[in-house]
């Protein structure tokens, strides 16, 4: 995903469509969104790939690098253990009132996953969920990563959806804290490679959840 950022207010939610955005920045602007926000401060979904970049959740452990490879570690405030972001890699942040929507986190998980399952069976890819482990998977393959901060009744951060990106730092690390857990991306099931096609059909799917 490339260019200026853009904006555009949809009947569910204000969407933006960053450019290539720095974690750290993205990640501090996030946090002042939502500790500004008031009721009627719409809803946003912020869509973009990153640098790369290794995310290590609250419940992070240490040992689930596996190896330094030269790509930063950033310790954040979401749920979950490490990850990988990288280009080619479609971001989406859920910057959402709960308390509005009358959602609890386990029900908004369900929704971000039916969105992915939904998504992926536009594309004749079969995916679920898999108990105890949130996020979707392709047979064993891990396909998104979903991490959620929940701070006065709102949450931020969101999922990530491997498109067509360079897997390779995956096996520097135990993905989501699993010791070889395999990744797929939609590039390697089907033709469709476009990060900006994708985010728009994920934004389609998500709003019809929310």
């Amino acid at each position: 995903m490339s260019g200026e950022a853009t904006t555009l207010r949809s009947g569910v939610v204000t969407v933006r469509r960053l450019a290539t955005a720095d974690f750290l920045r993205t990640w501090r602007d996030m946090q002042a969104f939502t500790a500004a926000r008031g009721d009627e401060t719409d809803d946003e979904i912020w869509l973009c790939e990153h640098p790369p970049t290794f995310t290590q959740g609250l419940a992070g452990k240490p040992e689930h690098l596996l190896r330094d490879i030269g790509i930063p570690v950033v310790k954040i405030d979401r749920g979950g253990q490490i990850t990988y972001h990288g280009p080619g890699q479609l971001v989406a942040y859920l910057l959402l009132d709960l308390k509005r929507r009358k959602l609890g986190v386990k029900g908004l998980v369900r929704r971000i996953e039916q969105a992915l399952i939904d998504l992926l069976g536009e594309y004749g890819i079969a995916a679920a969920r898999r108990p105890g482990a949130p996020g979707v998977y392709v047979d064993e393959a891990k396909i998104a990563a979903l991490g959620l901060k929940i701070k006065n009744g709102c949450c931020y951060h969101g999922l990530s959806l491997n498109v067509a990106m360079d897997l390779s730092p995956f096996s520097a690390i135990n993905p989501c804290g699993y010791e070889g857990l395999a990744v797929t991306q939609l590039s390697e099931l089907c033709a469709e490679k476009s990060v900006d096609r994708v985010g728009d059909r994920l934004v389609a799917q998500l709003e019809r959840q929310l």
